[in-house]
């Protein structure tokens, strides 16, 4: 092996020592050689030794034979290679001891030795093949394959002999490895007699006739044809079928013989249907078919129908699909028959587009586009606009693999690098399928990824189009106009992103070639495709509103905004400075925000900014006039409340602050006021966006247009009602409690009963006007706020108070549906916005707003008679801005505001309006709300006083208790600004409190860290919220202990559940600080703690909130849990065990054991009486027995023993005295039959008890003795009941004392008795 390293590593360099070989060599072998040569004789005959010696591994060596010989040029002596090829031949010929490794690295080595002793090898092979009466050994002759396959021109001068030996021994050779390797020789001669066809004149050999070497192929032909076609086994037909089609391709060349060929090829199809693995028939197939396209013979039409077929259903078959590799060479086969015969190619896939099934349809597409793409196919090229055509026709396909195989069929086409202009026609159908595939999803209500079909097809559409190449020359006359009509059709909005990269392209190369076109491009597009070009305003408007899109990425509002800015010189030339400015700006904030980041209204402001940017440099009206109608035309378009609509309402109002043409803008703000349909909300928000924007730069036209409506729509309005609607305006037919005008109730009455189905139809009518005009009158308010939030600063304060609120509140006081809760929410949208937008002016010098006291007056009325509504509405936000104006409420006023508002959040709904509103969302914001109004009062003015009136007039700090409940449950929650909110109310509550009751000197800094608990650090946030816990616990009165405990825990319907354990710490906290106030309260808390564990959610903090409470008051505790009685329910169950398995269970236990030891020891000899005591003592041994049953520890219980145990005996012994007096209706049995015991002898109560406590203190062999002595029995038996208390007293793990044994009443007489 050491040698077989070093030969190894000589190889490289014995490799390098080559030239160039030449079969002739072998005659120049004998001679002088360079020192080259001798290092390459010394290692071959090294080698060759190894192998005669039988040394090492033999495969190993032969492989390094061969590796040398691929370097050697023939400059062995002819003994090294008489001696290589004997010992290579001996091997391959072995019958037996010789491995089939060894054989095949033997052949391999004859093979790399005939590239330069070319002849030397043959004619030892040709000795083996003409051996008489003999057939080759396999190896032999799958060598011989090698030698044509490597060497094929070099081969020609020995296929005549070769063939001629192979056919003397056909008649021997039957089925197995032999015929395989024959029909390997077969394949590879003829394929080598094919080479040399092609290649003649390469060739080093007088060169050899055509028609003879066809003549020495065909009698092998014919009889591995008449003999071997038959074969059964699946390895032989395989065999079979190569060595026939490489002997067809040959013969194809003799035209006397092309007749049988074509037979031949017909059963070389029909091989599809009888072998399993199809691949080599197809690979046979191509073999042919290359052929046939070098020799240039026509194909018969019904075999080249044939070809198709098969081809067409092998890629069609679904129950046996080809792999992707097999799918490609089928295609090849196509495309290769298309370059023989086109015609009739192309004709037989158009047939089977019209006709066929699904998967038929399918693998024509493909054929089809793989014909499309190829660049060798000319004649088939020429064909191209009747498959178009005939693709068209199945463009409409429901089918998605059908529609699928069209847009591959597409991408073939494009990518083909036609300039013909009915090549590109097509691109127009990616876009319709992309509509299709997008209308689908819509219509089904489903999610891209609930169909994947779908979502396949419209990723395919996209890829295609990014994947187009419009590089190529004449591409802009080309795309240009097809691409550019389907930038503004709202369906095609997906496609923006790889359309705008062609057209971005597409643009660039315009304007590098100015005007003037090129020459050599293809013709321009005609005058119906430059009639569909969008116009330049529907392109800026439609590319806006895909930028302002909530898109899952950024990526669309990018593509959107590089179009615009590559398109710029079509939508207006005077654009091009400002988008140079503007566009890299938007596309850097876009850049810099992330899809959670980037904030909707923040981006939508930012291209409302750029669009009014953009029309400051046109001065044409014409043009900004154009946009505006373009805007509109896009709103009837888009659908009812989407994004989009609500987009272009906004930049409609842009684009008509922009006009300078004031009739036109005057025209458009009426035409929204009188056409818009209030009733659905979407479109009344709509019409306020138009028309508040428009007031940015045209106030006071646009603030005279809704005056002027607003006037002629209450006359109209009053003038149509006089006749039909006066008498629902009357008071005296108004009725507080009902929900509409009782004129209205009793018409629809009369309408019934009086069966008329006029008067029923007109009463319809009416309440639809009505339910307009209420709707027309809320908008207007909504649109007079906006138009203060959107008008000009300097201009404002000159009109917001007499025309602007006062319009206002005439509209609100004109309901005629009282109650309507969209306009009261109007109503307060309105207050806020306008008061918001006074102190947006900043400096308002001496502006007092006159109408003030009137809109606080209105508020104050609705939250009065609706406090739940006016939570939900949120009017304390429309009180606090209102309360920041000028002139300033009265002290007097700002304590009743307060008191109106502390109010309705305390009086709060009831239960069955709870469930029917998202409570949690409506008390979060009610609150949140609440907050900012009492932060904004009670600054200035933090006193006793106020506070007395805040809370209860009269009865000063009656609700502290349950304000700071309600307050506490806020400081929990994960909003940020409730939470903020809520912190600030309690420093004031508490500040008040403390100079109330003269308490809490710490006050004043618990209210300022009230004021700052925003720490970004989680620890120091947790700190500072635990000190204010504790010191507001300080402060509530002991009286107001349950009313805090109660506002905390009904909290929980309206919390998160995430919150509730924050909650529950300030339960905690209290029961820890407040300990020694509460004394007196503990049953009340007990309660209140007891039944919020009925939700099992706050179960364990119930639970751990007792376990507080009994650690400092642990008597109050277990006689409140002793007053319920029996039975004793879960819950009372899981207490006693919560108990007993906490640190002071043991104290519990001893406190059990003192109640039951002093139970019935002030008897009065009453029934009533002797019932109270019998409860009691049941109550307690139920308890003990749970408490018992959950310990941790036994020692402790041990010592507790002689106080328990003589306690349990002796009630059971006195139960039996009863028993044993006969007494009819005993105190014990009163409470069996009244259900408050389940068991009939109350004695056996008892005894359980001790059996309990005895199980868990007494070894497990002791209690075993006792069941055996039969104890219990005893026990239970009045007069056994003396003895079965000695045997268990003097039980060995039990220390109970005489003077306790003689307590339970068992005397002398029952004998000693010793259980051990």
């Amino acid at each position: 092996m050491r040698r077989m390293r070093v030969l190894r590593a000589l190889c490289p360099c014995l490799c390098s020592q080559s030239r160039p070989a030449h079969p002739e060599d072998e005659g120049r072998a004998k001679g002088t050689v360079p020192p080259a040569v001798t290092t390459f004789a010394d290692v071959g005959t090294s080698l060759i030794k190894q192998l005669q010696d039988h040394e090492g591994d033999r495969v190993e060596t032969y492989r390094e034979l061969e590796s040398i010989l691929q370097g050697d040029n023939g400059c062995l002596t002819s003994g090294v290679v008489n001696r290589l090829i004997a010992e290579a031949s001996r091997d391959m010929r072995a019958a037996q001891g010789v491995t089939d490794d060894v054989k095949t690295a033997a052949s391999d080595v004859l093979v790399a030795l005939a590239r330069s002793h070319f002849h030397f090898v043959m004619s030892e092979l040709q000795s083996h093949l003409k051996v008489m009466g003999k057939v080759p050994d396999e190896t032999v002759l799958l060598t011989l394959g090698k030698m044509a396959r490597s060497y094929a021109l070099w081969c020609i001068p020995f296929v005549g002999m070769t063939l001629l030996a192979l056919r003397t021994m056909l008649s021997r050779v039957g089925s197995g490895r032999i015929l395989r390797a024959v029909c390997s020789v077969l394949e590879q001669w003829s394929k080598g007699v094919n080479t040399y066809f092609c290649n003649r004149e390469h060739c080093p050999f007088p060169r050899n006739g055509q028609a003879q070497l066809c003549e020495d192929i065909y009698p092998v032909f014919r009889y591995v044809v008449v003999n071997w076609l038959g074969c059964e086994e699946e390895e032989d037909k395989q065999a079979v079928l190569g060595a026939v089609a490489a002997m067809m391709g040959v013969l194809l060349h003799a035209e006397q013989h092309q007749e049988h060929a074509w037979e031949q090829l017909l059963w070389l199809l029909h091989q599809y249907q009888e072998v399993q693995d199809t691949a080599p028939v197809t690979k046979s197939l191509i073999y042919v078919l290359e052929t046939l396209e070098g020799v240039q013979t026509p194909i018969p039409q019904g075999t080249a129908l044939a070809i198709s077929t098969a081809a067409h259903r092998q890629l069609s078959d679904v129950t046996n699909e080809p792999g992707p590799a097999h799918k490609a060479v089928l295609s090849r086969c196509i495309v290769l028959q298309a370059r023989i015969c086109p015609e009739e190619t192309v004709m037989f896939l158009h047939s089977q587009l019209n006709g066929g099934s699904e998967a038929g349809r399918v693998a024509a597409l493909g054929l089809l586009g793989a014909l499309a793409h190829s660049d060798d196919a000319p004649a088939t090229r020429e064909k191209l606009p009747q498959v178009v055509e005939a693709v068209r026709s199945v463009c409409n396909d429901p089918s998605a693999s059908v529609r699928r195989a069209v847009l591959e069929f597409i991408r073939a086409l494009l990518s083909s690098g036609s300039q013909s202009c009915w090549a590109w026609d097509v691109v127009g159908h990616i876009f319709n399928e992309f509509s299709r595939s997008s209308g689908r999803l819509v219509a089904g209500g489903l999610f891209a990824w609930e169909t994947p079909e779908e979502g396949a097809l419209q990723a395919l559409c996209v890829d295609i189009l990014g994947s187009l190449d419009v590089s190529l020359r004449g591409m802009t006359k080309l795309l240009w106009p097809r691409l550019l009509q389907y930038v503004v059709p709202a369906q095609y909005s997906g496609m923006l992103i790889p359309l705008s990269r062609c057209l971005q392209a597409l643009a660039e190369r315009r304007e590098r070639a100015g005007c003037a076109e090129e020459e050599e491009e293809p013709d321009a597009a005609d005058s119906q495709e430059q009639a569909r070009l969008p116009t330049p305003q529907a392109l800026l408007a439609r590319l806006l509103v895909v930028a302002a899109a909530p898109h899952e990425s950024g990526e669309r509002a990018v593509a959107a905004l590089q179009l615009l800015q590559a398109l710029h010189g079509r939508i207006h030339r005077a654009l091009g400075a400002v988008w140079a400015t503007e566009i890299p700006l938007l596309l850097q904030y876009l850049e810099g925000n992330t899809e959670i980041s980037l904030a909707s209204a923040e981006w939508e402001h930012c291209l409302l900014k750029f669009l009014r940017a953009s029309l400051e440099p046109i001065e044409d009206k014409a043009w900004t006039v154009g946009l505006s109608q373009e805007l509109s035309q896009q709103l009837g378009t888009s659908a009812p409340g989407s994004w989009e609509k609500l987009f272009l309402y906004k930049a409609l109002g842009t684009a008509l602050a922009a006009c300078q043409d004031l009739r036109h803008v005057q025209g458009q703000v009426l035409r929204f006021l009188q056409e818009t349909n209030p009733v659905e909300l979407s479109e009344a928000q709509g019409m306020t966006f138009v028309v508040s924007h428009t007031a940015k730069s045209h106030f006071h036209l646009v603030l005279d247009t809704v005056t002027m409506f607003t006037t002629a729509f209450t006359r109209g309005w009053f003038c149509r009602t006089s006749m039909g609607w006066k008498s629902m305006r009357e008071p005296t037919l108004w009725d507080g409690n009902s929900s509409r005008p009782q004129s209205s109730q009793l018409e629809e009455r009369l309408g019934e009963l009086l069966g008329g189905a006029q008067l029923n139809e007109e009463l319809v009518q009416r309440r639809q006007n009505m339910e307009r005009a209420q709707a027309t009158c809320a908008a207007l308010m909504r649109t007079y706020s906006g138009i203060a939030l959107r008008a000009p600063k300097e201009q404002l304060l000159t009109r917001v108070d007499k025309e602007i609120m006062g319009n206002i509140l005439r509209l609100s006081s004109c309901s005629l549906w009282p109650q309507d809760l969209q306009l009261k929410l109007a109503l307060v949208q309105s207050v806020t916005e306008v008061s918001s937008a006074i102190q947006a002016v900043g400096d308002c010098g001496s502006f007092e707003l006159s109408l003030k006291q009137e809109a606080t007056q209105t508020l104050l009325d609705w939250i009065k008679g609706e406090p739940w509504d006016s939570l939900v509405y949120g009017v304390f936000q429309a009180l606090e801005e209102l309360s920041k104006l000028r002139p300033p409420l009265s002290r007097e006023e700002n304590r009743n505001l307060l008191s109106v508002c502390c109010q309705s959040v305390l009086s709060g709904p009831s239960k069955e309006r709870m469930n029917k509103v998202r409570k949690t969302l409506l008390h979060r914001r009610g609150m949140e709300d609440l907050g900012h109004l009492i932060e904004t009062l009670l600054e200035a003015e933090a006193t006793s006083a106020c506070f007395d009136d805040v809370v209860h007039r009269g009865r000063p700090c009656k609700q502290f208790g349950s304000l700071v409940g309600l307050l506490g449950t806020l400081t929990s929650d994960c909003l940020a600004t409730s939470c903020q909110r809520a912190w600030v109310c309690l420093g004031y509550l508490l500040q008040m409190q403390a100079k109330t009751m003269k308490v809490v000197p710490q006050a004043d800094e618990i209210r300022c860290l009230c004021e700052e608990p925003n720490s970004p650090d989680t620890k120091t946030l947790a700190d500072s919220c635990a000190t204010i816990a504790k010191g507001v616990c300080k402060c509530i009165p002991p009286a107001q202990a349950t009313d805090f405990l109660t506002a905390l825990l009904d909290s929980f319907q309206r919390v998160r559940p995430t919150c509730v354990k924050a909650v529950w710490k300030w339960v905690f906290v209290f029961l820890v600080e407040c300990r020694k106030e509460i004394l007196q309260e503990v049953p009340k808390i007990l309660n209140t703690l007891y039944s919020s564990m009925q939700q099992s959610t706050h179960r364990p903090f119930s639970l751990h909130a007792v376990f507080l409470l009994t650690r400092f008051h642990q008597e109050p505790v277990i006689s409140s849990l002793l007053q319920k009685g029996l039975p004793m329910d879960s819950d009372t169950v899981e207490l006693w065990r919560s108990l007993g398995r906490s640190t002071f269970g043991i104290q519990v236990l001893r406190c059990l054991a003192e109640k039951l030891n002093r139970a019935g020891n002030n008897r009065l000899g009453c029934e009533q009486h002797n019932r109270q005591t019998a409860l009691e003592t049941l109550t307690i041994t139920r308890a003990i027995s749970e408490v018992v049953l959950a310990l941790r520890s036994t020692e402790e219980l041990k010592q507790l023993l002689p106080q328990l145990l003589p306690s349990l005996l002796r009630w059971a012994s006195e139960t039996l005295g009863e028993e044993r007096l006969l007494s009819p209706v005993s105190s014990w049995r009163r409470l069996f039959l009244e259900g408050r015991v389940l068991e009939e002898k109350p004695c056996r109560l008892f005894l359980l008890a001790v059996e309990l406590v005895l199980g868990r203190c007494m070894a497990d062999k002791w209690m075993r003795l006792l069941m055996n002595r039969a104890v219990w029995a005893r026990l239970e038996d009045p007069l056994a009941h003396p003895e079965g208390v000695c045997l268990l007293t003097s039980a060995p793990d039990l220390d109970i004392t005489e003077s306790a044994v003689k307590e339970l009443g068992v005397g002398d007489e029952a004998g000693p008795r010793d259980l051990s």
